[in-house]
């Protein structure tokens, strides 16, 4: 087909060339015809049929006052398969299966194609839409060509046609990409004005009760002593936990000769035990015979000097921005090759966005799947706000040598809350980069981070009560790197190797039982290549020798409901493998995550302990924003597991302002729904900061 000047121009010659693959002389018909309907109007839809003999294009003109379109192809017929592509005005069109990716932008497509077109790609205002039934269907997800067998072996293409409509609508307009920008500015700056009204409230409520001891101090000192009774003795068969003055013990109260208790005081020395311990083998020994007991409370497992365990934990926050920032740069300059080749070769096979709904900007491909990762940013950052605010208030209880920062509640270490602050922020600039342009090759970059924080939520859940025997930032990351490592060689291996499958799985049920003694016994077990023969040694002599009660039955409960857990997510595996390996992963640490949070709220209230307004908001909040965030994240709109023509039968049209879809949602509500989660576990314990850390239980 060839374009036609206009009447009263002069005469143009038309070149036709036939060739065939066929080993013998086959007998052809050549037609030419005009054709009527050659330009395409916008908004007016327009069928017609196309086959590999056959290529159909036509015009399109740009109205004055529209800036960018996007074509909309469907077909009711997934094969055979074809390519769509925009190009310029010139000669030749190329309109054949080995020479139509040479020039414009292109997609192969089954069911759904989605183009946007900008002025700016085409100053002219018009260009050519192109139509090319591919003679094989193995690029968009087929089968192999068939081979029939008749005079010699030779491949026919039999019935190759396939009807299409084709319908050119106006993109949205530049304001309504300033409406969205401004929409998730103010959505978020609501969550800090939200912040700063609590800081407010709780600032002059501090006031108030400062004001009130000052003015009444007999009166408070009689509060504090009824709200913590500290008796002389303690009777021969009381529950532990009671405070016995004839044998101070290091972290609690020190009692001078005349009875008055006064506070202990803290020293920048890295050996502030010295006096109590001489040897470290003596401090090895009181720890376990401390941790050996029926009841703990978080005294007995607080008694480290702070400064040293503080420290420990600000590890974390350096080695993360270290990890931030050798991690980020590379994955920067990757996605920005990967636009670059889209913008240079006109591939959009490359990436895979959903084109209904992808508003480019600039060189960005789909600006709105990039913009609506912003809340991860913003919401990061308040929360290193609300962090730093009570690492500031603590610190100036403790330079006042408050006795409650020392004795009372659970011990405040704010470097993994820290961490986690800054693994949201880089949540939502990898995730970002990820949508630069979503492949096969960069899905990790989406997922890394999500890993991270389902991770450091547990060991902050387990260090509230358990500060001197948590995890150490080196092995912490280690395991990270390692679970990263795994995701990555389930995406590229795991699709149907069974071997994978089941070396997995071993190592899943291996890993979660090593753990699960760990915990048990608090960190008195360790870890190393003879754990699994002690761990057989004790289930002889416990459950097979003599079949005795646990002797800490609620951590029992826990670690067995955990790892029927895993062993159900390891079966599953093992059983149907799914595909998408790495949301398999995720699966596992949010489903272990939640289940602890569970249990640790259940036992906090079990303990008769309360949930204090701020604290239950938060868990209210958390569990309904994850609902519905997880609704958006399965409607899948695209599929880096299955061709691009595959992966574009799930696009759909933009559901808020014409601009944002469904994947876009899921970014707003998870960001929200990871900062509530983050709330929860800073203002769990609130409500502890009351009571002596000799009554507060592990658990």
């Amino acid at each position: 087909m060839a374009p036609v000047e206009e009447p009263g121009t002069e005469d143009q010659y038309i070149f036709v060339d036939v060739a065939s693959m066929a080993p013998y002389n086959v007998p052809y018909e050549l037609l030419v015809s005009r054709v009527a309907n050659f330009e395409l109007d916008t908004g007016i839809p327009f069928k017609f049929v196309a086959s590999p003999s056959q290529p159909q294009y036509f015009l399109y003109k740009m109205p004055e006052n529209v800036d960018s379109v996007i074509i909309k192809v469907v077909s009711q017929n997934a094969y055979p398969c074809s390519v769509v592509s925009v190009q310029d005005i010139m000669c030749p069109v190329y309109d054949l299966d080995h020479s139509v990716e040479f020039n414009g932008v292109y997609q192969s497509m089954t069911k759904k194609a989605a183009i946007t077109i900008r002025r700016s790609d085409f100053p002219s205002g018009q260009f050519y839409v192109v139509f090319v039934i591919k003679p094989e269907d193995y690029a968009c997800g087929g089968s192999e060509p068939v081979t029939h067998q008749g005079q010699g072996n030779h491949t026919w293409n039999l019935q190759r046609e396939k009807d299409l409509q084709v319908i050119i609508v106006p993109s949205i307009k530049a304001s309504v990409y300033i409406q969205a920008i401004l929409l998730c500015v103010i959505i978020f700056l609501a969550f800090y004005v939200g912040a700063l009204v609590v800081a407010f409230v709780h600032y002059f409520r501090i006031r108030r009760k400062t004001l009130e001891r000052s003015y009444s101090p007999d009166e408070g000192a009689g509060t504090v002593a009824a709200s913590h009774p500290i008796s002389a003795g303690t009777p021969e068969g009381s529950s532990y936990g009671a405070i016995d003055e004839s044998s101070p013990s290091p972290g609690r109260q020190h009692c001078s000769p005349d009875g008055i208790p006064r506070s202990r005081t803290y020293s920048d020395s890295s050996v502030e035990e010295e006096s109590d311990f001489d040897t470290m083998p003596e401090i090895e020994s009181d720890k376990n015979v401390i941790r050996t007991k029926t009841f703990l409370y978080v005294s007995d497992l607080s008694r480290k000097d702070r400064r040293i365990v503080s420290k420990k934990y600000k590890i974390y926050f350096w080695n993360i921005i270290t990890i931030a920032v050798f991690y980020a740069l590379p994955v920067i300059q990757l996605v920005i090759t990967y636009q670059t080749v889209v913008n240079v070769t006109g591939n959009q096979d490359i990436c895979y966005f959903n084109f209904l709904c992808a508003h480019p900007l600039g060189v960005l491909s789909a600006f709105n799947n990039i913009l609506s990762n912003l809340g991860h940013i913003m919401l990061g950052f308040l929360f290193l706000l609300i962090v730093l605010r009570r690492d500031i208030l603590h610190r100036r209880s403790l330079e006042a040598k408050d006795s409650y920062e020392m004795e009372y509640g659970i011990p405040k270490h704010f470097g993994l809350f820290y961490t986690m602050g800054i693994a949201l922020t880089m949540e939502g600039v990898l995730s970002a980069c990820y949508h630069v342009c979503p492949n096969y090759s960069n899905f990790q970059f989406d997922t890394s981070f999500m890993y991270m924080i389902a991770g450091l939520c547990m060991l902050k859940l387990y260090q509230t009560r358990h500060p001197d025997i948590n995890a150490s930032a080196y092995a912490a990351y280690a395991s990270f790197a390692a679970v990263i490592f795994f995701a990555v060689i389930g995406v590229v291996f795991g699709k149907d190797n069974v071997w994978f499958w089941v070396i997995f799985t071993v190592i899943h049920v291996m890993a979660s039982l090593a753990l699960s003694t760990h915990i048990y016994y608090m960190g008195r077990f360790k870890i190393d290549f003879g754990i699994f023969r002690r761990i057989a040694a004790i289930l002889y002599t416990d459950c097979i020798q003599q079949c005795s009660r646990p002797m800490y039955m609620d951590r029992m409960v826990l670690l067995i409901v955990g790892n029927l857990v895993n062993w159900s997510f390891a079966i599953f595996g093992l059983v149907y493998r799914p595909r998408d390996f790495a949301s398999y992963m995720l699966g596992i640490f949010i489903c272990n995550l939640l289940l602890y949070l569970a249990f640790y709220i259940i036992m906090k209230l079990r303990s008769s302990e309360r949930i204090q307004p701020i604290p239950l908001f938060c868990i209210i909040a958390t569990a309904f924003v994850w609902a519905s965030a997880l609704y958006f994240f399965f409607q899948n709109l695209s599929s880096w597991e299955k061709t691009p023509a595959e992966s574009r039968e799930k696009n759909r049209e933009c559901i808020l302002m014409s601009f944002f879809d469904d994947h876009d949602i899921w970014h707003f509500l998870s960001a929200a729904a990871m900062f509530f989660s983050f709330l929860v576990l800073l203002t769990l314990d609130d409500d502890l900061d009351s009571v002596r850390r000799e009554k507060i239980p592990v658990f």
